[in-house]
């Protein structure tokens, strides 16, 4: 049998795996330890297992997802969430659409400090769910604004797709988080324009939210302002090179932690919870980062890569074409796999093709997440949508399904902008110190 043949193989059972609900992780080891054992013999797999292990695990720069997840965890358990969406709130809140557009600004703001797209719709969505039930929204826009909000997590800096990209490619994590940033902001405002065309055409689906008076809108902006500083000194402290990601986390985490316990916000008997789901999520983080390392030298040893590189470059379809192709992939695969697993699995095959092709690879480290996002609301899979039922228990899941759609077509838009005016992503990175 072949190496390339091996390789298909092994690519077949990691998808077979994932379907069977195999940890992302535990799938990618037993795939690539098998697979290099079949290839190159026991004394390889078990060398390569043993020290990509080790390495990719103490790797400086993987300390910025236990910094990043305890910092929003803290933020999440500090009740900061809701003072975020109840500043949005007093602001827009009046406006037709006005509660589901202060959902999406919530998300966005969150997202500066949950790295999550997950955590992000569940704690915007426990606050703003029950505001737009009460004012009268339809079902399918205040879950489809929650559910799609709730993906700018993984975009808006800090983001885990970004950490797992930089890893998986050697690229920087400080140049990718601020490439998110522009389009963070644009897919935000896009969802937001998504809300107010619905709420023109059918008014009665978002009906205007009370009126607040200038105090009012001053106090819940006070009230918001010391995670928005913390945001600020992190974000901008990484801008300004002023910190590395790492340092930059590690300010954002210290001081999240001191206004939570200094305002009593959290209690120490909280404590063990949020260590207990930051310990567990930077553990299932690690385990898919050894098994990208496990897996990773497996492809290289099928030859996989470079012949698909090779083959794609003979159909001549040109960079655009190739490109097209590759997106349509992800997002047929973001139908039925986890967004960080699809990319870890592409990753290796991907990369080599769309640097050879010419395009920067911090452009599409965005262009990836973006796809990923699209995954997290797509059916059948749609891991946002399920979360967001979990939340909004009496919608039906083809209603929030059907509120998504606008907002799909949203992300599409975004992407196809970025392909047509890179510096969107390009120009922050650039201007760093």
């Amino acid at each position: 049998m072949s190496e390339t043949l091996i390789g298909l193989c092994g690519i077949l059972a990691l998808f077979f795996f994932l379907f069977a609900r195999m940890p992302v992780g535990m799938a990618l080891l037993v795939v690539g330890f098998g697979g290099i054992w079949v290839i190159d013999g026991q004394r390889t797999a078990v060398a390569t297992m043993s020290s990509e292990t080790y390495s990719s695990i103490t790797a400086y720069a993987l300390s910025i997802i236990p910094l990043f997840v305890l910092m929003g965890n803290m933020a999440g358990a500090a009740g900061y969430s809701q003072r975020l969406y109840e500043a949005a709130y007093a602001w827009i809140g009046r406006f037709r659409g006005g509660l589901a557009s202060s959902t999406v600004v919530g998300c966005a703001a969150f997202a500066a400090v949950s790295g999550s797209s997950v955590a992000t719709a569940v704690t915007i969505g426990k606050v703003a769910l029950p505001e737009m039930k009460r004012f009268g929204y339809a079902d399918g826009l205040a879950t489809g604004s929650v559910a799609a909000g709730g993906t700018l997590g993984i975009l808006i800096p800090p983001s885990t797709g970004f950490v797992l990209y930089a890893i998986l490619t050697e690229e920087s994590i400080g140049k990718l988080f601020i490439a998110g940033i522009l389009p963070g902001l644009m897919l935000a405002l896009l969802f937001v324009a998504v809300i107010y065309l619905a709420t023109l055409l059918k008014p009665e689906e978002g009906p205007s939210g009370p009126k607040t008076t200038g105090q009012e809108k001053l106090v819940a902006s006070l009230k918001s302002l010391p995670l928005i500083a913390v945001i600020l000194v992190s974000i901008g402290g990484i801008y300004l090179g002023v910190f590395t990601p790492v340092e930059a986390a590690g300010v954002g985490a210290t001081l999240v932690s001191a206004m939570a316990f200094g305002t009593g916000a959290v209690k120490l008997g909280q404590v063990p919870s949020i260590l207990i789901e930051t310990v567990t999520m930077t553990a299932m983080l690690f385990m898919i980062v050894i098994g990208a390392h496990v897996f990773g030298p497996f492809l290289a040893l099928t030859h996989i890569p470079e012949t698909l590189a090779s083959e794609l470059q003979n159909f001549g379809f040109g960079p655009y074409g190739t490109l097209l192709l590759i997106l349509i992939g992800y997002i047929i695969l973001g139908m039925f796999f986890d967004g960080l697993a699809m990319l870890v699995v592409t990753m290796p095959v991907v990369y080599p093709i769309i640097v050879g092709q010419g395009f920067d690879p911090i452009w599409f480290g965005v262009i990836c997440v973006i796809v990923i996002e699209l995954g997290l609301i797509t059916p059948p899979v749609g891991i946002n949508v399920f979360v967001v039922k979990g939340v909004a228990k009496d919608v039906p899941m083809g209603t929030i399904f059907r509120g998504v759609g606008p907002f799909w077509l949203a992300m599409v838009v975004c992407l196809g902008l970025l392909v047509m005016f890179p510096q969107i992503a390009l120009y922050l990175p650039e201007t760093m110190k």
